[in-house]
């Protein structure tokens, strides 16, 4: 025996990530994270399968998500990543005000150029 739990899917040799449990007093399918252990009135389901997971008419599914699973980015997250981008890759002023000060920079004596996040500094014997 495998020590890995396969889809309860005909044919389908997949490792489960998922199980599916039938509520019919409620005529309620839920979908949740992997079970502790088989149980034989459940089915482990494979990824691909629980994604495209549907119920008969009539019947609702409850997908119970895993709080330890990564989620996925939003749309949101995508946006303010490429703004971070943006903001890292434009130039930096010298003379004006800060990007985080609220007045002129002051350089440092020791800096001698700055990139992004990053600073050449003057070698303290020079």
């Amino acid at each position: 025996m495998s020590p890995v739990r396969r889809c309860s899917r005909t044919a389908c040799g997949r490792p489960a990530v998922a199980t599916l449990t039938y509520v019919y007093a409620d005529s309620t399918a839920v979908l949740g994270p992997l079970a502790t252990y088989a149980e034989p009135h459940c089915y482990d389901l494979c990824a691909e399968h629980s994604e495209r997971l549907t119920a008969p008419r009539g019947w609702e599914v409850v997908r119970l998500s895993d709080p330890s699973a990564p989620t996925r980015p939003s749309g949101d997250d995508l946006e303010a990543l490429a703004n971070a981008v943006r903001e890292a890759a434009r130039p930096q002023d010298r003379g004006g005000d800060g990007p985080r000060g609220g007045g002129p920079r002051t350089a440092d004596p020791m800096e001698v150029a700055r990139r992004g996040h990053l600073r050449v500094l003057r070698s303290p014997d020079s």
